[in-house]
């Protein structure tokens, strides 16, 4: 089977950092787009690696900014509000975002102070989150007394059920349908997001991980009209268009 993702050949100083990374991936290095080859590629573009669906003539190339979600607030730590950091819960210290994706809540969650280990089992997204953190650990843009995450590239399923250190909660945002009211280019994060990673067919195994791992609770984002990914939550918050359903530790059937 034809891999989905190449890497862009670069030139110059660019070229080492492309070659060693389809090393590491085991993706094909090209120089452009092939008819018959992978439409999406990973490439370095102002001074990052960028995701380029280049099937879409006009599209801009995708990258993973958690500096974005830090800058939302003016002092760091950011305040503990909202349905998202009421579902987190104040007593928590330590998190596994477990699906940590394009890292957008991965980013609030390191704003508000707390201990995040992120978890992607793509290694092309891994390679894209692991560009945007190392953009972060040097920006003197955005400063504040966070802990950088840990980024771990495994299955979640498999890493949750052997920790030597269980966290106090576990994060999970699961693959759903884009809302139509989302921006264009949330829709297109979220499509490409699908065409690496897919449909997220074991997320009830997942979930099963994640309560037999977190000591205090899990947090399960869902869009607001879908039903729970497991019966009776023990808390609900809700947003404008998504909740968080959270399950408190100790698990059930």
């Amino acid at each position: 089977m034809r891999p989905k993702v190449a890497i862009r050949r670069e030139h110059g100083l660019k070229a080492q950092r492309a070659a060693a990374l389809s090393i590491r991936l085991g993706l094909p290095l090209i120089d452009t787009p092939q008819a018959d080859g992978p439409a999406l590629m990973l490439e370095y573009r102002g001074g990052r690696l960028t995701l380029c669906d280049h099937r879409e003539r006009r599209a801009r190339p995708v990258f993973v900014d958690i500096e974005a979600s830090i800058r939302r607030y003016p002092s760091l730590p950011a305040p503990k509000r909202g349905p998202f950091a009421q579902a987190i819960g104040r007593r928590t210290r330590t998190i596994i975002d477990a699906t940590a994706g394009w890292g957008q809540d991965l980013g609030l969650l390191v704003a508000m102070g707390y201990r995040v280990t992120a978890v992607e089992r793509s290694p092309v997204m891994a390679a894209l989150l692991e560009d945007g953190l190392s953009r972060l650990a040097v920006n003197s843009d955005v400063r504040g007394p966070f802990e950088l995450p840990r980024l771990v590239v495994a299955d979640a399923i498999h890493y949750l059920s052997d920790l030597h250190e269980p966290p106090d909660c576990v994060y999970l945002d699961p693959m759903f349908p884009p809302k139509r009211k989302q921006s264009a280019l949330a829709r297109r994060r979220l499509r490409l997001l699908r065409e690496v990673v897919g449909d997220d067919e074991d997320r009830r195994r997942l979930f099963t991980s994640a309560r037999q791992a977190a000591t205090k609770r899990v947090v399960v984002k869902r869009p607001d009209e879908a039903p729970p990914i497991a019966d009776h939550p023990d808390e609900t918050y809700a947003g404008k268009l998504v909740r968080y359903d959270v399950y408190m530790h100790g698990y059930r059937e």
